[in-house]
């Protein structure tokens, strides 16, 4: 994106914006004014960016893995042509199983998704951002960072990394004119368990939360400058009874909704 395409719109950066929580962040922006440069890994992202230009956005689609150093290059890059208003830091993904089960090419990919990239790429467009005193950054969360994650290890721990890397960076910008926000959704009705390889779990199955209401939650939330957001009343709950949860207890709990097999007991 150049200067020669800039308008007034101001422009929002969103990655994994294909589908599910990011799309609809995305769809968001665009209904508020926003234009857009949206990224992911899948090639719906093409599609996405078709769906989201009938809002009246501009639009920039790229199909980069962000678990890789040149995939948030390439996302930089795009985006050096104009100031970000708003950076919306949705990629990642998940893996179930055990973790001595798990290819460990996988568990690094989930690492360098969910953590590296993502810390990366708010690091290199939050500096901009920090110069201008002038930005709005929201990082999806997710409740699953207050939990020991078995049969799910990995996941709710970089989960739990991104929750208070985000509490951490909202206090070191406080004055600067970024805010920070992050969203923890709950269980959401998306492809990420599919992805994950957890259509065979309690998680899998259950009833989840709809996406578009929990980018909904999200972005009101970065646009009013909040600090952080859970999505519905029930995460709420949840999330609560974490807090006061022995970890050992809450790892059992999660064994039960995560390990294989369980969709059926």
């Amino acid at each position: 994106m150049t200067d020669n395409n800039a308008e007034s719109r101001p422009l929002a950066v969103v990655t994994g914006a294909s589908s599910g929580i990011g799309y609809e962040l995305a769809r968001c922006c665009a209904q508020n004014g926003f234009d857009l440069l949206i990224a992911s890994d899948e090639p719906q992202i093409e599609e996405a960016a078709n769906q989201l230009r009938l809002l009246g956005a501009q639009v920039e689609a790229l199909q980069v893995d962000l678990g890789t150093a040149q995939g948030v290059d390439q996302v930089v890059r795009a985006a050096s042509g104009r100031d970000v208003s708003a950076l919306l830091a949705n990629a990642g993904h998940g893996l179930g199983d055990s973790f001595m089960e798990q290819d460990f090419v996988k568990v690094r990919h989930v690492i360098d998704t969910n953590i590296t990239g993502t810390v990366d790429l708010i690091h290199r467009i939050g500096l901009r951002m920090q110069a201008r005193r002038e930005g709005r950054i929201l990082i999806t969360g997710s409740i699953a960072g207050f939990m020991p994650g078995a049969y799910q290890a990995v996941y709710n721990a970089t989960k739990a990394f991104i929750d208070s890397f985000s509490f951490a960076l909202r206090n070191e910008l406080k004055d600067s004119g970024v805010t920070i926000t992050c969203l923890m959704p709950g269980p959401t009705d998306t492809n990420f368990f599919a992805r994950a390889g957890m259509l065979d779990t309690k998680l899998g199955t259950q009833e989840k939360d709809n996406p578009a209401s929990v980018a909904q939650a999200g972005f009101d939330a970065m646009m009013n400058g909040e600090g952080d957001v859970v999505a519905g009343l029930k995460n709420k709950l949840q999330a609560a009874i974490a807090n006061v949860t022995p970890s050992a207890a809450l790892a059992e709990q999660h064994r039960h909704m995560a390990q294989p097999g369980t969709a059926k007991s």
